[in-house]
């Protein structure tokens, strides 16, 4: 118990805190730096790993914040694995994180998740929540992207519409394209929609 206490506060500690606020994020918005973390205990693959901003060495990182009981997340799953291989080659890596305190969305149930769905990307869990609050994180999934000196350039949702048929405006695509680009993201910050991510006090 008094280890799993210290690795904890160990965890929280490795978080940076909050910078600023956006439009639709009340703790960090676009142009502010994003809180780094490290030693999230993760999957990829069938590999147990840990998730550390610090050593990413592409170019351009995308955070997700996820939870495997969210139907909204997976009515996106395929979507991200649909990105992930679309950027294949290119300097982007895709993170995905949990913060939720149940059951449904803990280490165990993510592995089994990542399996079962194939997720072609790195996914965390972040027990103590100390990232998620320091990314402001409300809604799953959400996303954010980070350039090469991970300054925040978008905050938000993936595109327009649950409904893959409806899309029309895919920001994260083209969020992510912009900073490959080395220019402006012209949209970078939308409202989060998905289910609530419940923090423990």
């Amino acid at each position: 118990m008094r280890k799993t206490l210290l690795s904890l506060a160990v965890l929280a500690l490795a978080v940076s805190p909050a910078f600023g606020a956006g439009k639709y994020n009340r703790v960090v918005g676009p142009g502010e730096p994003a809180p780094t973390f490290s030693g999230i205990p993760a999957v990829m693959a069938d590999k147990d790993t840990s998730l550390n901003l610090g050593d990413i060495k592409e170019d351009v990182v995308v955070v997700v914040f996820m939870a495997n009981h969210c139907p909204v997340v997976v009515a996106y799953e395929d979507r991200v694995i649909d990105f992930v291989n679309a950027y294949k080659g290119k300097s982007v890596k895709v993170v995905g994180l949990c913060v939720n305190d149940n059951a449904q969305d803990k280490l165990p149930a993510i592995k089994e998740r990542v399996k079962e769905k194939g997720y072609n990307y790195v996914y965390g869990y972040d027990e103590s929540q100390a990232v998620g609050k320091a990314y402001g994180a409300t809604n799953t999934p959400q996303f954010f992207v980070l350039d090469k000196t991970r300054t925040i350039r978008y905050t938000g949702a993936m595109d327009d519409s649950q409904n893959e048929s409806k899309v029309t405006k895919n920001y994260l695509r083209d969020a992510v394209d912009a900073v490959l680009k080395g220019e402006t993201v012209e949209v970078a910050e939308t409202r989060a929609v998905g289910c609530g991510i419940g923090y423990k006090r």
